[in-house]
């Protein structure tokens, strides 16, 4: 049997950073923490940790701070169905969180606003990790989270992939930037500077690559890395970028695709646990329940869908 506060140790190291604050987390000593953690990698026979300026899990660490993870869900279950667990009638409800890595785009889109009615019914906290959707898998991988919104079709070691549905994009610009361009696109749209939500957004180069052949495109660029203001650069004129499609549904003419009917699709899955704690679960439904609400779905005879490139934070 592994031991219970070696364990803590190791995750609360994880988690923290450092040994320092895994300390504080704790209330104990560095060396207590530190002597948990040599005792858990002796017992073990191989490091767990990585020492350096920046603390991170060997893969064996990382399966073990998932271990740890579904351990506190299924604790908390359970205390929360013992008989008499809470004899103060008076005490707020047990809240459980649950730790997810998902693509700004899914999050501020269909995400938020689907699975927000199951959080409130179960008393379910999200500590969300904000990543490009090719790019999410890495934190589950890690043991960081229980979930993630990825491009990823093929399950990860212990993981189900259930595929969701395609997050469509248009490349768009205001009717100023489009109008002056005319039809000699690309050359003049490279000639222009681009809005990119970060450097791991590869949107941009997708959409060159799928309708024009262009590959491996120099272009000058804004980077933006905030929702709201990336919205905001392409509103005010300062380039061409891509934005799923409610986006522009709902810009009411200050954006304009640049070439109508050429978008970008984004096949979306959730990979998960596959053996998840009960409210592991409900998160994993609510979440298909809103992709079904919010993403377009591949049997419903949409064509163009594919795997694409995604966008983070």
């Amino acid at each position: 049997m592994l031991d219970a506060r070696q364990l803590e140790a190791l995750a609360a190291v994880i988690e923290g950073g450092s040994f320092a604050a895994a300390a504080q987390t704790l209330s104990l000593t560095l060396a207590a923490v530190s002597l948990r953690i040599k005792s858990l990698e002796g017992t073990l026979g191989q490091r767990l940790l990585v020492r350096g300026k920046q603390m991170r899990a060997t893969p064996a660490g990382q399966a073990l701070l998932a271990h740890v993870r579904q351990l506190r869900l299924m604790e908390g279950e359970l205390l929360a169905g013992l008989p008499g667990a809470q004899l103060d009638t008076q005490a707020p409800p047990r809240l459980q969180s649950l730790s997810v890595a998902v693509n700004a785009d899914s999050l501020a889109s269909w995400f938020l606003p689907g699975v927000a009615p199951a959080l409130k019914r179960h008393g379910l906290l999200l500590d969300v990790v904000i990543d490009d959707q090719d790019h999410t898998h890495d934190a589950l991988a890690s043991g960081a989270v229980m979930g993630c919104v990825t491009t990823l079709a093929r399950p990860m070691r212990g993981c189900v992939a259930e595929p969701l549905g395609v997050l469509r994009y248009r490349c768009v610009a205001t009717p100023a930037l489009v109008d002056s361009w005319g039809e000699a696109l690309p050359h003049s749209l490279l000639r222009s500077p681009a809005v990119i939500f970060n450097r791991k957004d590869a949107l941009n180069d997708a959409w060159l690559a799928q309708h024009f052949d262009v590959r491996q495109a120099r272009y000058p660029r804004h980077f933006v890395p905030a929702v709201d203001a990336f919205e905001m650069a392409l509103a005010l004129g300062l380039g061409w970028g891509m934005v799923p499609e409610p986006v522009l549904a709902r810009s009411g003419g200050a954006l304009r695709e640049v070439v109508p009917g050429r978008p970008v699709d984004v096949m979306l899955y959730w990979q998960h646990w596959a053996r998840e704690p009960l409210a592991a679960q409900r998160l994993t439904e609510a979440i298909a329940q809103a992709a079904r609400s919010g993403l377009l779905q591949p049997d419903g005879g949409r064509a163009g869908v594919s795997r694409g490139p995604g966008r983070g934070p």
